[in-house]
């Protein structure tokens, strides 16, 4: 409820600023997101289940790198994408893309069969499961083990949840670390899966900083020549993202619809838990500066090799 108040007085915000915004540009918006939870929070656009101010394309995506790659060439404007990811293409693009919004917070959670383990300091000489080598659920887990003093624990990289969740299916004693809403889907299909706790809540026990997971960010040149249509762009995810938290079953058919979960069930479980949000005012740059400054302190490479300049944050 308090993720869901916070998108509507956000919201509201929004409004006021771009009160009677109209389709003023001539251009189709082309929008790439990973499949996921950021793709959940821009459904109800892509489907057309409610007015929007601009003209899209919409590309979804299982892997970063070709949303990144179409980002660069100029194929797509705007991209929902990991958030250590737009500071490395912002670094390599030397300010070439700009963060519009934060558009998911903690995802990722930790899921077992034992009941012992209940949080980050029972991984000590276990091995997890997970995927996202070199994106937030590497570079999360790998800060959480030491602020914890876990020193013996192997975290094992597959390449998607499916391959997680085939995993844990042949051997339901293992730990995984997955993101919404594969975590709910191993959950359903493994008789005795459950949540041990969440990575958000670990993070904001040794953190001053929010575990954030996914941001939306657009082409600098695309901003400059279209201000316009990315300030309704912003009010159209607001709107999106409302009614995803609002209208879960019917959101759910359409996450299903879209390939992204394959049951309706699982669907619905899983949207609460997505932490989806839609932050574009101040409050975005503090969450998120503040947490890719923790991953800068971990690993300088994990941002890029350098913190985002002032002009990564685009506050309209």
């Amino acid at each position: 409820m308090k993720k869901l108040i916070g998108t509507v007085l956000t919201l509201a915000l929004g409004i006021t600023m771009f009160c009677g915004c109209q389709k003023e540009d001539d251009v189709t918006i082309r929008i790439g997101s990973l499949s996921g939870p950021t793709t959940i929070g821009i459904i109800n656009m892509m489907n057309e289940t409610m007015d929007t101010n601009n003209s899209y394309d919409f590309t979804v995506s299982t892997q970063p790198d070709e949303i990144a790659a179409s980002l660069n060439a100029g194929d797509l404007y705007i991209a929902l994408i990991h958030d250590n990811l737009a500071a490395i293409l912002y670094n390599r693009t030397e300010g070439g893309i700009q963060v519009i919004d934060i558009n998911t917070y903690g995802v990722l959670y930790c899921i077992t069969t034992d009941p012992s383990i209940t949080s980050v300091s029972d991984l000590s000489g276990k091995t997890v499961i997970t995927t996202g080598q070199g994106a937030t659920p590497e570079y999360a887990m790998n800060y959480l083990l030491e602020q914890y003093g876990v020193t013996d624990c192997t975290l094992d990289f597959k390449t998607e949840g499916s391959e997680v969740i085939a995993s844990l299916q042949a051997d339901p004693n293992q730990i995984a670390v997955l993101p919404q809403p594969a975590a709910t889907a191993a959950m359903v299909q493994i008789e005795g899966m459950d949540i041990a706790f969440s990575l958000d809540e670990a993070w904001s026990e040794v953190s001053d900083s929010r575990l954030v997971t996914g941001v939306t960010v657009v082409r600098t040149e695309f901003l400059e020549q279209h201000p316009n249509a990315v300030a309704s762009f912003i009010v159209d995810h607001h709107n999106s993202v409302v009614l995803a938290n609002s209208e879960v079953e019917q959101t759910a058919q359409l996450v299903v619809d879209a390939g992204i979960v394959g049951a309706v069930l699982v669907a619905q479980r899983a949207i609460p838990l997505c932490n989806i949000d839609c932050v574009a005012s101040a409050q975005m740059r503090t969450d998120l500066e503040g947490y890719l400054q923790t991953l800068y302190d971990a690993n300088p490479q994990a941002v890029g090799g350098a913190m985002p300049g002032d002009d990564f944050y685009h506050v309209g």
